[in-house]
Order: structure tokens, then sequence, then C-alpha cells
């Protein structure tokens, strides 16, 4: 049996590569977007058992409120087990707050666990594919506040990713012993390994399933993992 998938996604982004069978292979003159990458996972799981909840392309919500879309949405991550999310260079608006945007709302909702009436859905197994730039790199993908050395001077760079998909990485609890003054106690730390997983793309679509499955194990440990669900403004 198969799982019910919600790829959540920056539709126009088009500062990503085309999405070609062979990596090695990666220039084109042709101009995509983030949603050429999702047809590809949509054209897979069709021939699954997996079912795909997420938006089709052929599908226009443009002409519902923002209010009916999301509610849309949030049927479909609620009737759903496991949400894939796509990065891409572009997929957050610098000039807009994270809040306002639907990325972390998506992300939000699928860790959450939802009661409607005698059902409750438990929060998601949630898997980051990061999708290659133009030039078919992934270098824009770097931890936050990583140290660049620029004329001289230690520099900051911006995180590319959503505040909420980074909290939720390391973020496995481990407890280690604190020595106090006084006595030993237990103080909760982070370890190595996240809730929310990363893979570059030219690995995941060798193997959909083999990262799909590993985070679906994660969820059903999800009490190892300090979770958030809290969006930043």
């Amino acid at each position: 049996m198969g799982y019910k998938i919600f790829v959540s996604y920056k539709y126009h982004d088009d500062s990503v590569s085309p999405p070609l069978s062979n990596p090695l292979n990666w220039y084109s003159s042709t101009r995509s977007t983030v949603r050429d990458y999702v047809d590809r996972v949509e054209s897979y799981f069709d021939y699954t058992s997996n079912i795909y909840k997420g938006e089709s392309d052929n599908e226009d919500l443009s002409y519902l409120p923002d209010d009916a879309i999301w509610e849309k949405f949030k049927n479909r991550i609620y009737d759903s087990s496991v949400t894939i999310v796509m990065i891409s260079p572009n997929m957050k608006e610098p000039y807009r707050s994270e809040r306002s945007q639907w990325i972390p709302w998506e992300i939000s909702y699928s860790l959450r666990e939802t009661t409607r009436g005698d059902r409750t859905s438990h929060s998601n197994a949630i898997l980051a594919v990061i999708l290659p730039d133009r030039n078919h790199n992934y270098d824009y993908y770097i931890e936050p506040f990583s140290h660049q050395r620029v004329d001289g001077q230690w520099c900051n760079r911006e995180d590319p990713v959503f505040s909420i998909i980074r909290k939720n990485m390391n973020n496995k609890w481990r407890f280690d012993t604190f020595l106090s003054s006084n006595h030993g106690i237990f103080m909760p730390s982070t370890y190595d390994e996240s809730y929310i997983p990363s893979v570059t793309w030219d690995d995941f679509i060798r193997q959909p399933m083999r990262y799909i499955d590993c985070a679906v194990r994660r969820k059903e440990n999800i009490a190892n993992y300090r979770i958030t669900t809290e969006i930043n403004n």
C-alpha cells in the first residue's frame, strides 16, 4: 500500500535547470520552473501505488480567494501522510514576511496533529528535495550563517530556506549529562539528524521511494525529534 503525498513548492521559480534524465547533460536554453520537477514527481507516482495529493499543473485555483485556496490545501495535507518540499533558489520572497507566503503554512500544517470529528490526522513525514540552480549546481543550499571570506572580511550568507524548515533540521533529541556545581541533571540537546532530511534532486529521482521510506521511518519515531510548527514573522 502506497502513501498519499503532498508537494509544497514555489510554482513560478524559474531559477532552476531543466529536470533532465541525465544530470551530467544539464545545459539547455529552455527556461524551466519548479513545476517541471513536480510534473516529474507526479508522473512517477502515477506508475506506483502512491497517490499524489498536491496541485496539478492543469488545475487553476487563481480565481479563488486566498482563504478558499488555503482550505483546499489544508484538506489535501490532512488527507496525506508525506509532504515533499521542493527547495529552489528563489523559494523565499525576500521582501515578504514568512507568514505571508504559502510554503511555511503548508509545512506547519503538515507537522501538526489535526482532529476533525472522530478522525485525527497525525504529523506527516517530510522530505526536502533540493533542486539544482540554472547551472545545475547546489551551491546556493548552504547552512545558515555560513562564514565566507569576502574582501578580507567575514560575512554571513542568507539562509535559502524558510526558518520552519531549518528549525526541523538537526533536531533529534539527545540527552547529555550536565554536571552543575551541586548535582548532575539531564539537559536536552540536538543531534546531527533531522526530522526534515534533505536530498539533492539527482539522488532523489534515482530512488524516490528509498528517501520517502526513510522519511516515513522518522515519522514513526517522531517523539525522538524536537518539532517546531511556529512560523516566523
